[in-house]
Formats: structure tokens, sequence, C-alpha cells
């Protein structure tokens, strides 16, 4: 074997090396996926993924509400702002037929939380939850501090929101995620459904309905 083919074998076998030892390193190394980690079965044959942490922020009407009000209750959660001309009139729109769907189910609550705090004040989200006939003991709008906002949604909701507009002049656009949340009586998240797809909200409508028989 001449001396050039035998330094282009052993590079060779070097790289491939640093490649196996790189990925290795990588699996030792890298963060796990949160929803990966505490995905597991529940009894209702939904999954589970972590227990949503307790929480106070601030309705419309004025009044603080915290997840001991929300306990015994199946409810779903999304993230809005009201300004949003991207995916929240669509949220909306979907949270407001779920509203009509479950009205004879006093036990099914609906939460949707700003995460533009700052301009979406408990007057401002009152206007908005009328213009779309949200009933004030079934369907909570929620504010609260940026920070505690935030942290709520990805640390709780284990979901993707930016921490500040894109925009300082007021008409910026807020990135955040699309989906919907379902919760059950324990305050347990079973389910993630994204609220740009039918199949996706036929699938939150079932599992309801399973938590309900459950």
């Amino acid at each position: 074997m001449n001396d050039a083919k035998r330094f282009f074998l052993l590079g060779a076998a070097v790289i491939g090396m640093g490649v196996i030892l790189g990925t290795l390193l990588w699996w030792k190394l890298a963060p796990p996926s949160r929803l990966a980690l505490i995905d597991r079965p529940g009894d209702s044959g939904l999954k589970q993924y972590g227990a949503v942490p307790d929480f106070k922020l601030t309705e419309r009407s004025g009044i603080d509400v915290n997840l001991g009000q929300l306990y015994g209750k199946i409810w779903i959660a999304d993230f809005i702002y009201t300004t949003c001309t991207d995916t929240c009139p669509l949220q909306t729109a979907a949270m407001s037929k779920l509203q009509k769907q479950f009205a004879g189910r006093s036990n099914v609550q609906f939460v949707s939380i700003s995460v533009d705090p700052e301009r979406d004040t408990p007057q401002v989200l009152g206007t908005y939850a009328d213009k779309h006939e949200a009933d004030r003991q079934r369907w909570y709008f929620l504010t609260g501090q940026r920070d505690q906002v935030i942290k709520l949604i990805r640390d709780g909701f284990h979901l993707s929101v930016a921490a500040l507009p894109d925009s300082a002049e007021g008409n910026g656009m807020i990135p955040h995620s699309p989906r919907f949340v379902l919760i059950d009586q324990r305050a347990q998240i079973r389910g993630y459904y994204d609220s740009r797809e039918m199949e996706g909200l036929a699938r939150l409508r079932n599992d309801i309905e399973t938590l309900l028989k459950g």
C-alpha cells in the first residue's frame, strides 16, 4: 500500500471516529424534549404531559383567577392577543364554536390568555370577549405581568411565545403557539391541538368527550 493511500485511509478513519464521538456527545449533552420526558398514558387512554403549575392572573371582570378555581373542571386553554391578525381570530372563532357545542356541560371551561398583557388590559379583553359573545362564567380572558405570562406559557404549558413584540411601535406581531391545550380535572395536560387544522379540532372535541365520560 503506497503512502498516499495509507494517508487517505487514516484520514477517513479519523474523520469517521470524530463523527461517531460527536454524535455520542450530542446524545449525551443535548437537552431532551420536555414533552417526551413526561409523556405517558393516562387512565382514559389519553396521554399526560404533566401538570399545569399554580398561577394567578386577572380576568376581564377584574377578578383574580388561579388554578384552584379551575380544579375539578375540564378546561381548554389558548393564547391570543386582541390586535392579532394572524391565527388569533381563527383561534377565538374555534373557541366560540366549542363554547356553543359544550354549552350544556357546566364542568367544561374555556380560558384565553393574552400574550400582550400591557395592551390587553381587563377592559380591552372585556370588549374583545363581548364581541365574540363569550360567556362570562364559562370563558375566561386572562392577563397579567408579562414575565409571569411568558413563564407560564413556556414552563407551564410547554409552548413557544415571543418575549416581546417584533415592533416597538405598538402594532408589532407577537409570535406564539396557535395550539389549544386540553387540561383535565386534576390540572393534568392531556393533549395539544393545532387550531388551524380541522382534524386537530375534531380530535379535541372527541378528547373532551372522552374526559367527560371518565
